[in-house]
């Protein structure tokens, strides 16, 4: 049988369609004895395979994205995670997750596994990832999916893509757009585990008293006032963990709430979502 012939501008055809080295799509074209869409599945094994190998490997760099649609009614957040620095600043890589918040914007589905299995380029984003561990050489992984509906949705990404932050107002005036934004800005800094105390865990409160109670004795306290004690430090962690209760880092004479009743008497946060590195 006579060796099929593969011409450069099918490799670079390839190279477009895939982001796989030159010399892989020729490998996989000859492979593939120029079928287009079995070279592709080559290359998709070749990824597979190696992110196998890796699956062990530590991906704590990476980009989050944020992204909110035209009307500021919903909004999304998308970790993809590598091993380096240096693909992380990749413009192609973080051009993928760009692409990937798009199309989580627009579907909205509703956990990370529905996410990779929407369509890029042909394939689920699922496949896509694993096809890029094979481009790139790294440990690569759709780390985290987060989405927000509020009547207004604003987004904060922080610099070098290393966290994101989207916020819901209750009100959906575009005056209030720079507050939600500050917001953002203080969840970014403050990383709060809650809008205020009702959000928070039982379970986390449970344990907030019980280091409080073990604290008040191991000082010494008497017996009697131990619960008290702890009920103070409840309300100190509800004060330092809790968005609303915060004191807002642009003016610290004033809690977050107090800085959004500021602006407007009914003006406060319905929710957020906190993405980081690491």
């Amino acid at each position: 049988m006579s060796e099929v012939k593969i011409s450069a501008a099918d490799v670079k055809q390839l190279r477009d369609q895939t982001g796989a080295g030159m010399l892989d799509c020729k490998k996989a074209l000859a492979e593939a004895e120029g079928d287009f869409e079995k070279a592709i599945e080559i290359l998709r094994k070749k990824g597979q395979k190696l992110s196998l190998k890796r699956a062990e490997r530590e991906a704590k760099e990476g980009v989050v994205y944020a992204l909110v649609s035209d009307d500021s009614k919903r909004g999304v957040l998308v970790k993809l995670s590598c091993e380096t620095d240096f693909v992380a600043k990749n413009a192609e890589f973080v051009d993928l997750v760009k692409r990937i918040a798009k199309i989580a914007l627009d579907a909205f589905p509703e956990d990370k596994e529905a996410l990779m299995s929407l369509t890029i380029d042909g394939i689920t984003i699922g496949e896509k990832v694993i096809e890029q561990v094979g481009v790139i050489g790294e440990k690569i992984e759709l780390a985290e999916y987060e989405k927000l509906e509020a009547p207004q949705v604003v987004s904060y990404i922080h610099m070098g893509y290393k966290a994101g932050v989207i916020v819901g107002l209750n009100k959906g005036d575009d005056s209030f757009a720079d507050a939600g934004r500050d917001v953002a800005m203080q969840i970014a800094a403050m990383k709060p585990i809650a809008v205020d105390k009702d959000g928070v865990d039982q379970g986390v409160i449970d344990k907030e008293i019980e280091i409080g109670r073990e604290q008040a004795l191991m000082e010494g306290k008497p017996e009697a006032i131990v619960e008290k004690i702890a009920m103070g430090k409840l309300n100190k962690f509800f004060k330092e963990s809790t968005l609303l209760n915060q004191d807002f880092v642009k003016d610290n004479k004033q809690t977050v709430d107090q800085y959004l009743k500021s602006l407007d008497g009914d003006l406060t946060v319905k929710d957020f979502r906190h993405v980081q590195l690491g």
